[in-house]
């Protein structure tokens, strides 16, 4: 790079793609055939609305003229040349309604082929991207100029990439009409035959599930509890049925246990087996085809396992983006951190408190990234062991920082009486999981089985309780 270029960039210069020799591509042929192909057949709308968006075309009067045509398809008006143009008479595209009468015409007169429509809509999608990938360059450019930590500017830039490789553009603002479109859509999914998919993902929890419709997709949801309650094993439980019972993928973090224990864990529970004779490999025959069996099943799962001490949240959306970058496997579909407080920004920060409410902020916006659930453990304060006779846990006893109650989309507790009781009172077998917060629907108890020869919860069959 030449010297006064290098200068320009240091100083924080605005660059133009023009003043670095740049044209951006675009098709006004293919703008205009496809504007022309939906004042010819309205029949072809929804196939254009599922692909494009204003933003994505090049000239700014073709632009509006396409949100008009969404704005009438959406409020189920007919698309036509007369309502069209009435339409862009309103908003004010075009000065004057000769020009706007002129231009329609046009574009009704050249379409080259409405059966080759959905090529036009492919060219228009291709030039955008291609646009935006010229000004994600651009700014990464002038980023380098302002910011000298590597780790921050990688992130900033695999950010830009994600979101241009995923379809979103963090930079524009959505007309309310495309929301619209995918809220019906939306509701066309969960409504039809197929509306195990969309909706929020199972546990294998029946009465959690009943009560937070699953695990709901970019949702900040906390477990929380004291040590040696059985968080970790709770949420391996999770882990596990959503990656063999529902196909999804799930990656889970661990800044506490080693790769080797979440396995150790995994296995012992599902196999059943003790898990002091795990520890220390005192296995029967019996124990050994039942663990050759599982792992078998576990194998052929979507389980991904990282024991990456003092991770940070960039750190784990490129390892996350990594995965979803194979195109012969889904999206990872479920994230679990063990646990919150073991976490770092990566910066130097003398106050602790404000460094868990980055993390937690940080978390639900990964969360609404990636658009999956995103489970973090974390840690509960003395205070309900110390001074309350009713040792089940509230919101304020989280630890560190309200912003972990505050940006949690859901709050789950898990308490056993037994852990608290030895005398014969206290039930050994059963737990309890506290829904405490919920964004999106009713808070209350659950009652779960607590198996802890194998730490594992179970559903609790009030049939045949």
């Amino acid at each position: 790079m030449p010297a006064n270029n290098r200068s320009a960039v240091s100083g924080g210069l605005n660059l133009s793609l023009e003043s670095l020799g740049v044209n951006l591509p675009y098709s006004m042929e293919a703008e205009q055939a496809v504007l022309g192909a939906a004042i010819l057949d309205a029949d072809i709308i929804p196939k254009m609305v599922e692909t494009l968006r204003p933003e994505m075309f090049y000239a700014r009067q073709n632009g509006e003229i396409f949100s008009e045509i969404v704005r009438l398809f959406t409020g189920s008006a007919p698309v036509d040349f007369v309502t069209l143009l009435a339409a862009v008479q309103d908003a004010a595209v075009f000065e004057t309604e000769d020009a706007a009468k002129v231009y329609l015409t046009q574009l009704a007169e050249t379409v080259p082929s409405l059966s080759h429509t959905d090529t036009y809509v492919k060219i228009i999608a291709e030039k955008y991207r291609v646009r935006q990938l010229m000004n994600a360059a651009k700014t990464i450019l002038e980023q380098t100029g302002e910011e000298t930590d590597a780790d921050l500017l990688l992130e900033s830039a695999e950010q830009k990439i994600y979101e241009i490789r995923s379809g979103r553009d963090s930079t524009a603002l959505t007309p309310i009409s495309s929301v619209i479109i995918d809220t019906y859509a939306h509701l066309q999914e969960i409504s039809g035959p197929n509306k195990d998919k969309y909706l929020g993902i199972p546990t294998g929890f029946n009465y959690l599930d009943t009560m937070l419709t699953g695990l709901g997709r970019s949702d900040l949801i906390i477990l929380a509890a004291r040590p040696g309650m059985g968080k970790t094993s709770f949420a391996l439980n999770i882990a596990t049925n959503v990656a063999k019972k529902q196909n999804v993928p799930v990656a889970v973090f661990s800044l506490e246990m080693t790769k080797d224990q979440l396995v150790s864990r995994i296995l012992s529970s599902e196999a059943a087996i003790d898990s002091q004779a795990f520890r220390t490999g005192q296995l029967s025959s019996e124990n050994w085809q039942d663990l050759a069996r599982v792992a078998e099943v576990l194998a052929h799962t979507n389980m991904f396992l990282d024991d990456t001490s003092n991770i940070t949240i960039p750190e784990m959306k490129a390892k996350i983006r990594r995965i979803n970058q194979d195109p012969a496997r889904p999206d990872i579909g479920l994230l679990i951190i063990d646990y919150l407080q073991l976490m770092s920004t990566g910066k130097r920060t003398e106050n602790r408190v404000q460094e868990i409410s980055e993390i937690t902020r940080n978390l639900k916006i990964m969360a609404k990234e990636l658009n999956v659930p995103v489970i973090a453990l974390s840690q509960l304060s003395r205070s309900a062991e110390k001074n309350r006779t009713d040792h089940r846990p509230v919101l304020s006893d989280l630890r560190d920082s309200g912003s972990i109650e505050q940006d949690a989309d859901v709050v789950l507790f898990l308490y056993r009486d037994a852990y608290y009781d030895n005398g014969e009172e206290a039930d050994a077998t059963t737990a309890e999981c506290i829904v405490a917060k919920n964004r999106h629907g009713e808070v209350g108890k659950v009652d779960l089985g607590w198996d802890g020869a194998h730490t594992r919860f179970t559903n609790v069959d009030y049939a045949h309780g």
